[in-house]
Order: C-alpha cells, then sequence, then structure tokens
C-alpha cells in the first residue's frame, strides 16, 4: 500500500518517463516521417490529457522534437509559434484589462439581473445573461470569478431574509407579553393560587406543577437553525444559482469568434489549413453562434430551474404587488452593490465606447452580405484582418489619459503591468505548440495517412459523422483542457473530412463549439472549479446538471449545423479551396 502511495504521488514523473519509452518503438521500427511525427502528437497528446507537465510546456515539445526526427527546421518551427491570432489575442486583452480595471464588466452585470427581476427564477435567468454576455468579450474564467461573489452576497442576504422572517413567525406563534393587557389575568391566577395554597396540604407540589409565567417585557429565545441553510429548499436556490453562473461563463464564450480559446484556434487552423478559406469571420460566426448560444443557454435555464427551483413557472408570470422578504432582501443587496460604484465614470465611457467601436468594426470588415471596410483597401485584399482592428483599438488604451489634466498624476487607461496580470501567457505558448504541431502533420504527411485510413466513414451519413465527432470531443473535453483538445483533434478531422470530402467547416464548426461543452466535472472547466470553491454544490451534482446541459448544448450546435449554417457557409458542398483527396496541400510547405 506504501508503494502504490508513493508511487501516486510521482504519478506525474512516471507518466513523463514512460510514455516515450512505450511509444519508443514506433520511430526506430518503422523509421520513417509519418511515424515520427505521430511518435510526436502521441506524445503530447498523453501529456496534454493527463497533464502531467503544464499544458504549455508540453506544447514547446515539437520545437524540440521535429528538428531532432529532421521534419522541420528549427527556425521553420519557431515561425508557426507566432501567428495572427497572437495579436488578436492581444489586442482583445487589451480591452478586457480596461473593463476590468474600471469595473465596467460589473457596472453591466448588475444592471442587468436589476433589470430582470429578483424573483428566484428570473435572478437565475438575469445572472446567467450577465455571465453570458461578458464571455463574449471577456474570457469565461475572468466572468465567473467577477460574477461568482456578488451572487454569494445575494445568497447571504437571501438566507438572512428568511431566517428574519422565521424568526418572527415563531414570535407570532408564541404570542407577546404584555403586561397592560395581562393585569387582570395575573391578579386571577393569584388569587387561585392563595385558594389552592390554603385548601391543600400539597400546596408545594401543585405550585412546584404549575408553570410559571414569563416577566414582563421577556423575549422567549428562540434556538437558531443548525447548519448553514434553513431548509432544502435554500440549499437547492444556492445550488442552482451557483451552477447556472458556471455553465453561462462557458456557453456565453461560444458566440463571438473572440470569446474563448477553442474559436480563435480554430479560426487560425483554418487559415493555416486553408489560405483561400476566407468564409469564416467575426459576423458570420455571430450570425451563427448566436442563436445557438441563446437557445443552449434558455434550455439550460429551464434545465436547473426544473431541477433546482421545481418546475412551477407560473410564479415567474403572476401579477402579485408585495415582494417577499427573500425578493425584497435580494434587491437590496444588489442595489447596493450597483449603488457603491457611484455614476458612469469618464474612464468608464471611454472604455464602452473603444468596445463597442472594436465589435463594429469586426462585423463591417466583411459582411458577406455587402461590402466592408476591408473593400476600401482593394490593392491589399486579405492585410487588414481582425487583429488589426484589436491592435489599433487596443494601442489607444496606452494612449488615452485616464484623468483630467488637473489630475496630479498622468494614467493613461491600462498600463503594462495590468495588461500583463491579465494575459494568458500560457494560452498563447499552447495555441502556438498546436500550429506546429499541425504543420508538423501536413509536412510528414501524417495527416493524409490518416486520411486514407478514415476514408471508409465516407459511406456513413454526414450528420452521424458530425454527431460522433461532436459527443467524442465532448467527452475527451471533460478530462482534457478545451485548448489542448481542440488542438489534438482539428488536425485528424481535417484529414477526415478531406478523405470524405466534406466540406471541413461542416465538421470541424460543431466540433470546436462542443469542445467548449465542459459541464460535468470541477476539472472540465476553471468556471466549474471557481464555483466548486464556495462549497454549495457537490461533485455528483455538477455531475446531473451537466449531463443534461451537455445533452442540450450537442443537440441545439446539430440542429444549427443541418439548418441555418448550411446556407450560411455552402455546407452541402465541397469548396474549391479545400484540395481533392489524393492531391497535395498546397499549404503543406
Amino acid at each position: 500500500m506504501g508503494f502504490l502511495s508513493a508511487v501516486w504521488s510521482y504519478r506525474s514523473l512516471v507518466i513523463i518517463t514512460l510514455t516515450p519509452l512505450i511509444l519508443l518503438p514506433l520511430p526506430l521500427l518503422i523509421n520513417d516521417k509519418v511515424a515520427e511525427c505521430a511518435f510526436t502528437l502521441l506524445v503530447m497528446a498523453v501529456y496534454w490529457l493527463t497533464e502531467a507537465m503544464p499544458i504549455s510546456v508540453t506544447a514547446l515539445l515539437p520545437a524540440l522534437l521535429f528538428p531532432l526526427f529532421g521534419i522541420m527546421k528549427s527556425s521553420e518551427v519557431a515561425s508557426v509559434y507566432f501567428k495572427d491570432f497572437h495579436l488578436l489575442l492581444t489586442g482583445v486583452v487589451c480591452l478586457a484589462t480596461s473593463i476590468e480595471k474600471w469595473n465596467l464588466h460589473k457596472r453591466i452585470a448588475l444592471k442587468l439581473v436589476i433589470l430582470v427581476g429578483v424573483n428566484p427564477g428570473w435572478l437565475m435567468l438575469g445572472f446567467m445573461f450577465s455571465s453570458a454576455f461578458l464571455s463574449m468579450w471577456l474570457s469565461n474564467t475572468s466572468t465567473a470569478a467577477m460574477v461568482m461573489p456578488i451572487v454569494e452576497a445575494v445568497i447571504q442576504q437571501i438566507l438572512n431574509a428568511e431566517s428574519r422572517v422565521s424568526v418572527q413567525r415563531r414570535h407570532e406563534l408564541v404570542g407577546t407579553c404584555n403586561p397592560g393587557l395581562q393585569l387582570e389575568e395575573v391578579k386571577d391566577q393569584s388569587m387561585q393560587t392563595k385558594e389552592i395554597m390554603s385548601n391543600c396540604e400539597t400546596s408545594k407540589a401543585v405550585l412546584c406543577a404549575v408553570p410559571e409565567e414569563p416577566p414582563p417585557h421577556t423575549e422567549v429565545s428562540i434556538p437558531e437553525p443548525q447548519g448553514r441553510y434553513r431548509s432544502r429548499k435554500d440549499h437547492l436556490m444556492c445550488k442552482g444559482l451557483s451552477l447556472s453562473i458556471a455553465y453561462a461563463s462557458t456557453i456565453g464564450g461560444i458566440t463571438t469568434l473572440t470569446g474563448t480559446s477553442t474559436n480563435l484556434i480554430f479560426a487560425e487552423q483554418i487559415n493555416q489549413y486553408y489560405p483561400e478559406c476566407n468564409c469564416v469571420n467575426f459576423g458570420n460566426w455571430f450570425i451563427m453562434c448566436f442563436p445557438i448560444s441563446i437557445i443552449v443557454l434558455l434550455l439550460s435555464w429551464v434545465w436547473l430551474h426544473w431541477m433546482f427551483l421545481g418546475f412551477d413557472f407560473r410564479s415567474l408570470f403572476s401579477c402579485r404587488k408585495e415582494k417577499s422578504e427573500r425578493e425584497k432582501a435580494t434587491a437590496k443587496v444588489i442595489e447596493e452593490e450597483y449603488r457603491a460604484l457611484g455614476p458612469l465614470r469618464p474612464q468608464e465611457m471611454i472604455t464602452l465606447v473603444i468596445f463597442m467601436l472594436m465589435v463594429l468594426l469586426w462585423f463591417t470588415r466583411n459582411p458577406g452580405f455587402m461590402p466592408g471596410w476591408a473593400s476600401l483597401f482593394s490593392n491589399f485584399e486579405g492585410y487588414a484582418t481582425d487583429a488589426t482592428v484589436a491592435i489599433l483599438l487596443g494601442l489607444t488604451l496606452y494612449i488615452i489619459p485616464a484623468h483630467k489634466p488637473t489630475h496630479p498624476k498622468f494614467e493613461t487607461l491600462i498600463s503594462w503591468k495590468e495588461f500583463q496580470s491579465c494575459m494568458p501567457w500560457e494560452i498563447g505558448i499552447l495555441v502556438g505548440g498546436g500550429f506546429a504541431l499541425a504543420e508538423g502533420t501536413k509536412v510528414s504527411g501524417l495527416s493524409a495517412w490518416v486520411g486514407s485510413l478514415l476514408t471508409p466513414l465516407g459511406s456513413l451519413p454526414s450528420w452521424l459523422i458530425i454527431t460522433i465527432t461532436c459527443i467524442l470531443t465532448t467527452s475527451v473535453t471533460e478530462v482534457a483542457s478545451n485548448p489542448a483538445t481542440i488542438t489534438i483533434f482539428l488536425p485528424i478531422l481535417t484529414a477526415l473530412s478531406e478523405a470524405i470530402q466534406v466540406n471541413p467547416l461542416y465538421i470541424l464548426i460543431p466540433t470546436t463549439l462542443c469542445t467548449s461543452f465542459a459541464f460535468l466535472l470541477p476539472v472540465s472547466n476553471p468556471p466549474n472549479a471557481i464555483v466548486f470553491t464556495y462549497g454549495h454544490i457537490t461533485v455528483m451534482d455538477m455531475v446531473k446538471a451537466g449531463l443534461g446541459v451537455n445533452i442540450i448544448g450537442v443537440l441545439v450546435v446539430l440542429l444549427a449545423v443541418t439548418t441555418w449554417g448550411i446556407p450560411l457557409y455552402d455546407l452541402n458542398n465541397y469548396p474549391s479551396w479545400a484540395p481533392l483527396p489524393g492531391a497535395p496541400n498546397s499549404t503543406a510547405v
């Protein structure tokens, strides 16, 4: 037993050591570039899935192994580690830094909750919409970390209000001692007592049996409830509110290309594999995914409401004017939080204007149904991208003063140190490693070899292939990080789509979206872990609720990709920008 516990404590070292040793016969016996690249891919996949090493450190393995195997030169590997994705991420994080620094995100979240009301059902929906909206532009981790303390404060106010109401009701049941009203009753009782004492020799025994009246102005002590929650209903409400934040923070991120790292990885991989594919941009992705996120969000709300608040939705639409103590306490804490922010400050207004301008420029760069502003630079078609917009407006945050000229200290809206604290450097390295791995699979011929193996799947219906890949990625992403999962699957599914001559977007878009659906475990997603630490939910609570949300998400994605996604991306036709089976991919070199 002691030996097993020692091995378990050093499990990461065991995995790091044994994995390459077990897979070493692959490059030694076969001794070609496909086997050597497959060795690299399998080692990285095991390290990513087990997190034996930090995922960003694992992403550096192509820079070590590809030059040693002769697959790519070191300079070639290094050049693919930094792409347009990193510039887009940098600009977006600049804006997110300013939003978080000046508390604009908190103001937006609280205002949305105030608008929907404080009934527990509406409160859950309000927090879900607030979290989803913020997650479109901020990371899901930042969103959950910001919204959850507000939810916790609301929960505590609700529990305290229920406690006060319970105490008042107990006082009413026991009764209140009023000496003025009870004066005659006390006199009558004293006369009766005297008669008993004079007529009975065992007066002391009788007196001991008579209950004493409480003295005037004496408060009846009421025992306080034991435990953290007064009732199971309160506990279920806390569970529902907590899980709603975790799930909404993830659901909202799929709406925009910049909302989550998996979307960004997909967009850059498409540009890398198919340089002539200009059909995926911020505008049409939003048109595709906004209905998905709204439908998934509403159905998830219904599911969580049924699980934790009951299936009586009539109370949500009742015309009751008088609010309960619970609702009054909830409204009070939310309004106090909002008032504490003060009036809208100039820094928040400038950040809001830059945010709206960035979104507008993303939408209008190349909307597809009309010429965008990128057409003004017709001589440089394809030069300006969403990253250009992000960098332009991100740089302005380092230029615009944060205070009036009369302020004693000059300060811009954000500083470099503040940006560094928000920048997810590990994601940048991880994505770079994914780009290097994808390039290596093409150069070595591994992707073509995998494609030839998957050709028999072409006899299956497209919808069945998509369903299988969605379920597979959703299952894997529960135990592996989302960026690592999509980085592993994209090269394989790209080869599959080319082998069976299905539009690559038909498989890659739903797979990318389903990679974000990691709802089952606290370790599946950072928002899940953040919510779990507050102690309202158990792992089994998350598994039961997350399974339903997972099913909802996969079904809605399949519905979207087989309905409005088909005309939006022309998914029924194999595109001219994708190579035919057996034809060399021009992007391989």
